[in-house]
């Protein structure tokens, strides 16, 4: 089985989880990287607890506000169909934070072929804030030390930190998060040095600087251009040839404490594909609620 947990209280939870994933990445394989997001961006704030899931109510902005979260992340729906299927079968069973894990997991497989074991047994949390993404989501224009000690405060080593980075490999990337690196990089170059000068001319003519925008649309581009939905070694080549997209990108191969490992990451690509695997089991043990914690909610929308 590709991914697995202990769901014996609802024994057709993975079955309706994967076939949610499959239906809606063969219709639009851009959403795998999407649902991918959706988890990193959970665990990082609050643990993975489901707290991106969360609408707001009653005037309280939640996560899925932030402007870190809001446009960028996409595929909640596949997220709500599965609960509301599994909810169906199995009343207040099976965690809206499992069903979040386990689409990411079941993501990973189709985009990339990779297997790991998802552990449940979590519950949600009930609380969402709308600022708390600014201080626990790394942004894109940080460098390799800054991308280290974010992960660090979460458990996670400066390997594991370059090993799940290549989930860029898939989906897209609003002109916005990189914009800088194009036109106001610093006063002596307004083009970024380090981004390869072809591939910034292409970047260019489908992101225009951003005062010339006109109707303040905010374009986007693949992070990986060939192919844009295939979790595969291209990444780090990319990064080798100096055509990273984000600056937290190409700073792993700018910085000579993550230089090396990205050399080893295009030598043995098997290798990493079970570094990904641990690494993102790990990212999915950040602070979960487990026994008494939290709750099992009936609409992963809302609280209980």
């Amino acid at each position: 089985m590709r991914c697995f947990g202990c769901t014996s209280r609802c024994p057709t939870a993975e079955v309706i989880v994967r076939k949610a994933v499959n239906k809606a990445v063969s219709r639009n394989p851009g959403i795998a990287a999407g649902l991918v997001r959706i988890h990193f961006h959970d665990c990082f704030v609050r643990g993975c607890d489901a707290s991106v899931l969360l609408d707001s109510t009653h005037g309280n902005p939640v996560e899925k506000e932030n402007g870190a979260n809001n446009p960028s992340l996409r595929g909640f729906e596949v997220i709500y169909k599965a609960e509301s299927e599994i909810e169906s079968q199995c009343p207040q069973t099976v965690s809206c934070g499992y069903i979040l894990a386990f689409v990411a997991c079941d993501s990973s497989y189709k985009v990339g072929g990779i297997n790991y074991a998802m552990p449940s047994g979590r519950r949600d949390g009930r609380v969402s804030l709308k600022d708390e993404p600014d201080v626990n989501l790394p942004p894109p224009s940080c460098n390799a030390k800054e991308l280290q000690e974010n992960l660090e405060r979460k458990g996670l080593s400066l390997d594991e930190m370059v090993t799940l980075c290549r989930a860029h490999s898939i989906g897209v990337s609003h002109c916005s998060s990189f914009s800088t690196r194009l036109y106001s990089f610093n006063a002596t170059h307004p083009q970024d040095p380090s981004m390869d000068h072809i591939f910034a001319r292409s970047l260019k003519a489908k992101c225009p600087p951003p005062s010339n925008s006109g109707d303040g649309r905010d374009p986007t581009v693949p992070l990986d251009v060939l192919p844009p939905n295939k979790l595969d070694n291209k990444y780090y080549k990319d990064l080798k040839n100096h055509q990273g997209l984000l600056t937290s990108d190409q700073t792993l191969f700018s910085s000579s404490s993550t230089k090396n490992i990205v050399r080893n990451n295009v030598r043995n690509d098997a290798a990493w594909a079970n570094k990904f695997a641990s690494a993102i089991v790990k990212m999915g043990y950040i602070d979960v609620l487990t026994g008494r914690q939290g709750e099992v909610r009936k609409d992963c929308k809302l609280v209980n």
